[in-house]
């Protein structure tokens, strides 16, 4: 589920622009929110070459404390434009037997400011869903041949459904199948989180 203020979902096709538009955002929030993240990056389908994406961004911060980010953040974020979001909790895989506390996470959402609107998600250094983001990422990345596949995907399922809740529902099972392959595809490379290019 998201907060996502748009009553249907949007998916456009990939802008080249993207990357580096992202890139000066993750810039300016890692010196405003300085020294607490460990990371700043560029994750979802904007930091994939050529795939189509709804035109919001997906940032994440990786910290060593969610509580004391969360009070930190709060006021520079909104500054921003950012409004923080009740949702705190990943979707867990599907055959993923976890404990959904290991899944928590605080958001940020910017909607409608002069800057690109953007998902700011953070999440906890070493957790499954800072790690779950990283590789979806980078398997993409490193498998162009597969973008246009789930690009296709996207946009169908945007054509069909009222709102971004149900968009981001039916997404998740798909994206469980990716990190299915993703995950051995890592295993078999060494891939490591942080190890790649923003």
């Amino acid at each position: 589920m998201t907060d996502d203020l748009s009553p249907a979902p949007l998916v456009v096709d990939h802008d080249p622009g993207w990357s580096a538009r992202a890139l000066a955002l993750v810039d300016r929030l890692r010196s405003e929110l300085a020294p607490l993240p460990v990371y700043a990056e560029h994750i979802g389908s904007t930091a994939i070459p050529g795939m189509a994406a709804k035109p919001v961004f997906d940032l994440q911060i990786t910290v060593t404390d969610l509580y004391e980010a969360e009070c930190a953040f709060d006021r520079p974020l909104a500054e921003l434009g950012f409004r923080q979001s009740v949702h705190q909790h990943d979707h867990v895989p599907a055959g993923v037997d976890d404990d959904p506390e290991r899944w928590v996470k605080r958001l940020w959402m910017r909607r409608g400011h002069a800057g690109a609107d953007c998902n700011l998600h953070v999440r906890l250094l070493g957790s499954p869903n800072e790690r779950l983001a990283l590789l979806f990422r980078d398997w993409f990345r490193a498998h162009p041949g597969a973008v246009p596949a789930y690009g296709r995907f996207k946009s169908a399922l945007a054509g069909v459904v009222r709102d971004v809740d149900t968009y981001a529902d039916v997404k998740d099972p798909v994206v469980d199948l990716v990190v299915t392959v993703a995950e051995a595809w890592a295993a078999s490379t060494g891939w490591t989180p942080h190890a790649g290019v923003n």
